[in-house]
């Protein structure tokens, strides 16, 4: 499997609070899978396209705690770096660039119209 090239939509999110709701929709609708994230004690959900290698996208499990939601995100070399040119060029940083435990790096932002996405970079080695 050839890996994502830097600057494409490698990923996406659907937030939500009622996750089993989403996943029995999307799963019926597309034929998507999903399997708990074992990194993220039950609170993350990855989904596979049938005939696919690999995960394309999660469900994050709000529990209401955020709005529920649907995002893409980029690959990109350097989170900050982007982060820092969204803002130079207009847009904003809604999150700023975090590293979760398996070294994955990734930032919310908005482009100057308002729409939200996501840029992350995968850990070392992935």
């Amino acid at each position: 499997m050839q890996a994502p090239t830097y600057g494409t939509v490698s990923w996406f999110q659907i937030g939500t609070d009622d996750p089993e709701t989403v996943k029995r929709f999307y799963g019926d609708l597309f034929g998507w899978s999903f399997a708990a994230d074992p990194d993220n004690g039950g609170k993350y959900d990855l989904i596979t396209y049938p005939g696919a290698q690999a995960p394309s996208g999660g469900i994050a499990h709000t529990d209401g705690d955020a709005p529920n939601h649907a995002i893409f995100l980029v690959l990109v070399e350097d989170v900050a770096a982007v982060a820092a040119q969204t803002e130079e060029i207009g847009g904003k940083v809604l999150m700023p660039p975090t590293t979760t435990p398996d070294g994955l790096v990734f930032g919310h932002l908005l482009d100057p119209s308002g729409n939200h996405f996501g840029v992350f970079t995968p850990p070392s080695g992935g």
